[in-house]
């Protein structure tokens, strides 16, 4: 059975500014102190949305003089961000999209989490690719998910290949750093496989399947990958990638991998707004209607028990001291990050969720002082909502 249908989420921001004013300065502060150029910010508190504030402009610099490249035909360093910008989540991909598509699957008996990975991607053990690892018939969608699967963290396989078909050739066939099920280690790599083996199942691509399964249903209009040409100068840049593209990335994926992928990619690609991962977050916070049943949602959700000591649920993470989450996110609560600077917490027990779009990257990847503003804004958050309660 699904869920009851639960309370529409109401707008309910008309006070947002005196109630959260501490939170605010926390990222205007972050801006300040570059953290990043730019930030939007949802909140829903059980039923209601109870914040939407955006703030910064696209870039520090208005006019940015100091770079000889333009950002995209109709875009402006000194826009506004505003509640409706879209920005490149980055790895909220791998929770908002390819794991909940994972879990429609499952629910529809279509996937069977503890089965191997290569009864469904044969490919994942090739017929010849020098000294064959036997360990492979053991990974699991299971072991994907909660990233245990004993592939690496990361390679750069966009060094090498060139097309969707060999990067995907090319993720099939990376050699296992550990023993499967043994050790908790983040990997798009994972990611990449197990989206592959999720449209083998669907016989769909993962953007249609998405679009139809899980953005149209819970009324995310602006949620996509490759935004469309004509409105890529309205989201900010993420990188001055003076290596790789030679260009500035503004309105396509900043992830390499994902761009050989073409841009839509079980790991990373997805552009949305606060406000649309808010809509998504409430669903999640009311048993998942009506895209998930409530036992989908908590079997997803709940932090794994194998490997131990490891933080990971099933294609989400849980808090673990110290935690972006801060310090008031419960045990049943779960989230992910983005590369990006882009994050998403949800706590069932206090019914809150609290969205972070940011383009921290901008204009290249060595400032990780979000790590510091992160924790300290869901502090604020949740005594705010304490305070007011």
């Amino acid at each position: 059975m699904k869920a009851a249908t639960p309370t529409p989420l109401v707008e309910s921001f008309e006070d947002q500014d005196k109630l959260f004013s501490s939170a605010f300065s926390v990222l205007r502060e972050g801006i300040e102190l570059r953290a990043f150029p730019s930030a939007s910010l949802a909140v829903t508190h059980r039923e209601r949305l109870v914040a939407l504030k955006s703030f910064g402009k696209f870039t520090y610099t208005a006019g940015a003089p100091s770079l000889s490249r333009p950002l995209r035909q109709g875009g402006d360093f000194d826009f506004d961000v505003l509640p409706a910008t879209l920005f490149d989540l980055a790895s909220l991909t791998k929770a908002v999209a390819t794991t909940t598509m994972a879990a429609i699957l499952h629910q529809r008996s279509l996937l069977e989490l503890d089965a191997p990975i290569v009864g469904t991607l044969p490919e994942f053990f090739p017929d010849s690719c020098g000294e064959l690892d036997p360990r492979r018939h053991e990974v699991t969608f299971r072991m994907l998910l909660a990233h245990s699967s004993g592939l690496p963290a990361y390679e750069k396989l966009f060094l090498k290949e060139h097309s969707r078909d060999e990067l995907l050739l090319a993720a099939f066939t990376t050699a296992l750093s550990a023993d499967p099920g043994t050790r908790a280690e983040y990997s798009d790599i994972g990611f990449i496989v197990l989206g592959a083996a999720l449209e083998r199942i669907a016989e769909e691509s993962l953007d249609q399947f998405c679009q139809r399964e899980i953005f149209g249903p819970l009324a995310m209009p602006g949620t996509t990958f490759n935004p469309p040409e004509d409105t890529r100068g309205q989201i900010p840049p993420t990188a001055d990638d003076h290596t790789f593209r030679k260009r500035i990335i503004q309105g396509e994926v900043q992830d390499e991998n994902a761009s050989v992928l073409g841009g839509i990619a079980p790991h990373a690609g997805l552009f949305s707004t606060a406000e649309d991962l808010a809509r998504f977050a409430h669903a999640m916070l009311h048993g998942g209607y009506p895209i998930l049943r409530p036992e989908t949602v908590a079997l997803f959700t709940r932090r794994e028990s194998v490997p131990a000591g490891t933080s990971r649920a099933l294609g989400w993470d849980t808090p673990s001291a110290p935690s972006q989450s801060g310090k008031y996110f419960g045990p049943r609560s779960f989230g992910h990050l983005g590369y990006t600077g882009t994050s998403l917490w949800i706590d069932p027990n206090r019914q809150l969720s609290i969205t972070l779009l940011t383009n921290r990257t901008w204009p290249d990847c060595a400032n990780q002082a979000i790590k510091q503003v992160r924790p300290k804004l869901h502090d604020a958050i949740a005594e705010a909502l304490e305070a007011s309660a």
